[in-house]
């Protein structure tokens, strides 16, 4: 039996153990649940789902919860820097000599079987979760629903925060494919929350289908916004008034809120929560790359992990929406190939003044030149697109002009102008942006 006392070894190991990087289907996990024993019917398990949103969904209910009090395991997918970003207990992400407990036991139990590493990991995080004996779980669903790897636990409530095209090899090419996809994740008695406000047919008729409790945004409940920022959430005669704006930046941070507020008084029962508790939850979530400042050098730098039309659009409103007059908008992006390049491109094309455009690294990757014939279709100037073989490079590159930029306003007539990069366009590019700024000393 395979055994290291460090975590890379361990991630080796598991990187090369299944043909497949990715390989839909329950039954191997299904085996495994019972092989270690994985039991959550003493805890309040809460699913996540959807095409966006997820990760932000993940955090705030997270901190919501332990904000009241009770202890909290919060599994997410991908990680930026480090596994151990996806296994975060009580607001902490484990050690890696915790993970590689785990890791142990899996690899004990799992025999001659072989596992995908989603499915590994997963696995291995489940259990230090159990281990724990935590109040409430929360569990991001990898990819779709149906036959993703975490929908062989059950939840006591689920949410889809959105719903949009990607991972069409997957999971389909249309809003009801997908949907029909992700709504498995709801259970027969519990709460079936959609935060997406255009909820497909699938979804309906399954949550029918399976006497699953509706919660649906606009319809079973809703979020009102205020002048000053605050919001209001009310469902049926549950009020929450005057709460105040989501930590996380970006407009579609009201949405996922207004999801989690539909979980959080769905199981009121459960896990009961007063409106302070939900106030300092919101107040202090907090989450890497979503739309997040992370610098001001050179000039204010933004980092958004979007990466579908869906994100984009959310991008889109983002910038616009805290864009200052007489602002240079300069982007450093990179993508992956079996993504709609084109059409992210169509939605931001009149977002930025510069683009500084990078190949990424993988077998999923695209180049700069493959990005830029998409930029190009989308009726960008090639006047204002620049290529680099990597994303340091490029993120360098928007430094240099950024930084000219600047101390061009401040040495001429145009002193109120300023300048902003957003880094953006997959996981991938947000975590080599991250590690150069690690590198600088630039910590979140």
């Amino acid at each position: 039996m395979f055994d290291a006392t460090n975590l890379d070894a361990w991630l080796n190991h598991i990187e090369v153990l299944h043909s497949k990087p990715i390989d839909m289907g329950l039954e191997r996990m299904q085996t495994m649940i019972q092989r270690l024993g994985l039991d959550f019917s003493s805890q309040t398990v809460i699913t996540v789902g959807g095409t966006n949103g997820k990760g932000s969904t993940c955090a705030m209910l997270e901190s919501i919860y332990r904000a009241a009090g009770y202890t909290t395991g919060m599994h997410t997918s991908p990680h930026l820097i480090r596994l151990n970003e996806r296994c975060v207990v009580n607001g902490r992400e484990v050690s890696d000599e915790c993970l590689i407990k785990a890791f142990r036991e899996v690899e004990a139990a799992r025999g001659e079987m072989t596992l995908s590493y989603f499915e590994y990991t997963a696995l291995a995080i489940l259990k230090i979760f159990l281990d724990a004996k935590l109040d409430v779980v929360i569990l991001e669903i990898g990819l779709g629903g149906r036959l993703d790897a975490i929908n062989c636990i059950d939840g006591n409530a689920a949410v889809i925060a959105t719903i949009g095209v990607d991972h069409v090899a997957f999971l389909g090419h249309t809003r009801e494919a997908i949907g029909f996809e992700k709504a498995h994740i709801y259970r027969s008695g519990c709460p079936a929350v959609c935060a997406d406000p255009l909820v497909p047919s699938t979804v309906r008729d399954y949550v029918e289908k399976i006497g699953a409790v509706r919660r649906f945004a606009n319809e079973d409940w809703r979020v009102t916004l205020k002048d000053n920022g605050c919001f209001t959430f009310s469902m049926g005669a549950t009020l929450f008034d005057d709460l105040p704006e989501p930590a996380l930046a970006g407009v579609n941070q009201y949405s996922n809120a207004g999801g989690v507020l539909a979980v959080v008084a769905s199981l009121m029962g459960r896990v009961p929560v007063t409106q302070d508790d939900i106030a300092t939850g919101l107040k202090t979530v907090r989450l890497t790359a979503r739309f997040e400042h992370i610098t001001d050098d050179p000039v204010p730098t933004i980092i958004d992990v979007g990466h579908n039309p869906q994100a984009a659009e959310v991008l889109f409103t983002n910038v616009i929406k805290s864009r200052q007059p007489n602002e240079r908008m300069i982007a450093v992006v990179g993508m992956l190939a079996d993504k709609d390049m084109a059409g992210v491109m169509h939605i931001l094309a009149d977002a930025f003044d510069e683009w500084h455009v990078a190949s990424l690294t993988g077998p999923r990757a695209a180049t700069a030149d493959q990005l830029k014939a998409a930029m190009l279709e989308a009726g960008i100037s090639s006047d204002v697109i620049t290529t680099y073989d990597d994303v340091a490079s490029a993120l360098a590159g928007a430094r240099r002009e950024a930084n000219l930029a600047k101390n061009s306003f401040q040495a001429g007539s145009d002193q109120n102008s300023t300048v902003r990069i957003v880094v953006f366009g997959s996981f991938v590019t947000v975590t080599a942006a991250l590690e150069v700024f690690d590198r600088e000393g630039i910590h979140r």
